[in-house]
């Protein structure tokens, strides 16, 4: 019989084999996520039972049905990702055509002409209101290929853009990462958005630097040190602030809006030109992100939200396998809408956007398999024990010293799955109650895990794999992931520390 050290180190094999492939040989995520795949489903048939009679409680099942199962939910979802990148990446050629990019580079020339300043309202401000109002992938496939237009490579956009939208994923999309933590815990949602934004407010100047170095790697002039704290300062203490007092809903958007109003201001107020160019151009050119970002609030107020969220789609197969969306709340609706509109207010006839519809399909056709690959084996990890056994093997091996790993754990979630939420989902339960077996602080460990489902953004192959699509790195994702790693494995290092002093307060 296989013991549960060994049952977890080969339930641990596939995400190894996966990080071997791309950090050592460079595979791209399609083939390293492919390999992962076939090896998870040989132990996940062999070691775990998959697919026999009693694998799943206890009820009849068969191997071709279960992976049937994981191969429909992989599915299900990689559309749903799908749903987001292709109208965003059509949006990025769309303004490329209509010219908006040029007026959004010439708008940002007036306020600095200093490239690196206009990266840091791009690829931090930028990126983390968009995922404050948006989430889900919005943030990296907008402002990537915005920061290619500024003239940054394709590779340090993409790191650029994962990195400046990291801090502020704990309180993404309104806060949806720490309402699944309330759900699932009951625990004072102020208290846990507290405790995360404080854990972020901490650390999250190690994302500046490292948002510096890759400024820096690109090319460019690093801004003076004044700027980058400016920046961070700017957000993270805005953010710590409406954590306290507001909680998670606004955590992330107000402090991004609060954050960036002070960088132009400031950028105002030392501005040595005389006077400003007319503003007509940009005001064209940020139509269909204004629309966007009205939509996201409109979407959730109270009044809207209800009727809307009641419009799912959701699908159920052989009563153990299902997933389901909200359409009209779904991020990739809102941006397809802000496409057509925004295209509308710019006189732009609708269509003209078939050409840039059409772009970006062809463009996600090498994207699909790699999605595919990565989401079937998060959801075959799951449904097979496999992420359980990880589970139950770090709470046994690591006992008193969890607070260390716990960050850690989130980030695995997020790894695997792609989505912070998704990873709160996952873990939140087994942090809280780990919590309490060892008599700690549940709200803290429940805020490690958020802190490390945001971080582990940065080296998901998911997230990876959608902003190298809209910047045309397909298949060279393993360059941006041997840039971000570092970045996610310090931070989660002195997140760790961090957590062991606050659980056992």
């Amino acid at each position: 019989m296989t013991s549960p050290a060994a049952t977890a180190t080969l339930a641990a094999a596939p995400i190894g084999l996966i990080l071997a492939l791309m950090l050592g040989l460079r595979w791209s995520a399609a083939r390293a996520g492919l390999a992962g795949l076939a090896l998870a489903a040989v132990l996940a048939t062999t070691v775990f039972g998959f697919g026999s009679p009693n694998a799943i409680d206890g009820a009849p099942a068969s191997t071709p049905r279960e992976f049937a199962g994981v191969f429909a939910e992989g599915g299900f979802l990689a559309g749903t990702i799908l749903w987001i990148l292709l109208p965003a990446l059509a949006l990025h050629h769309h303004q490329q055509r209509c010219g908006a990019l040029d007026a959004l580079r010439e708008g940002l020339a007036r306020l600095t002409p200093e490239r690196p300043l206009q990266a840091l309202l791009v690829g931090w401000f930028l990126a983390l209101f968009l995922e404050g109002a948006a989430g889900f992938g919005t943030p990296v496939a907008l402002a990537a290929p915005i920061l290619v237009g500024l003239g940054v490579p394709a590779v340090q956009a993409v790191v650029l853009a994962l990195l400046g939208h990291a801090a502020g994923v704990s309180f993404g999309a309104l806060g949806t990462p720490v309402a699944a933590q309330v759900a699932l815990t009951g625990l004072d949602p102020v208290a846990i958005a507290w405790n995360t934004a404080l854990l972020h407010a901490l650390l999250g100047s190690l994302l500046m630097v490292f948002f510096m170095r890759t400024l820096a790697a690109a090319g460019m002039v690093r801004p003076p040190v004044g700027w980058a704290a400016l920046a961070a300062a700017g957000f993270l203490l805005p953010c710590l602030a409406i954590a306290a007092t507001i909680g998670p809903a606004l955590a992330t958007l107000g402090a991004a809006l609060a954050g960036s109003a002070l960088f132009i201001a400031v950028l105002v107020q030392r501005r040595t030109a005389p006077h400003m160019p007319p503003a007509a151009g940009i005001g064209r050119a940020l139509w269909p992100y204004g629309v966007l970002v009205a939509l996201v609030l409109a979407t959730r107020l109270p009044a809207l939200a209800q009727p809307l969220g009641e419009i799912v789609l959701q699908w159920q197969l052989f009563d153990r396998y299902g997933a389901s969306m909200q359409p009209l709340m779904h991020p990739g609706t809102l941006l397809f809408a802000a496409l057509l509109v925004g295209a509308r207010l710019q006189r732009v006839p609708l269509r003209d956007l078939a050409g840039p519809l059409a772009l970006a399909a062809k463009r996600l056709l090498p994207v699909t398999a790699a999605l595919l690959a990565m989401l079937c084996l998060s959801r075959l990890m799951l449904h097979a024990g496999m992420i359980a056994a990880l589970q139950e093997a770090a709470v046994r091996g690591v006992g008193r010293g969890w607070p260390l790993v716990a960050p850690a754990v989130g980030a695995l979630g997020s790894f695997v799955t792609g989505s912070a939420t998704a990873s709160n989902v996952l873990f939140t339960t087994l942090q809280a109650q780990t919590a309490q077996a060892l008599s700690l602080s549940p709200t803290a460990l429940v805020a490690a895990q958020g802190l490390g489902a945001a971080i582990g953004n940065i080296v998901s192959p998911h997230n990876i794999i959608a902003g190298a699509a809209t910047v045309g790195l397909a298949g060279r994702e393993a360059e941006i992931l041997r840039r971000t790693l570092w970045p996610c494995a310090i931070y989660l290092a002195l997140g760790g520390l961090l957590v062991a002093w606050l659980a056992a307060g």
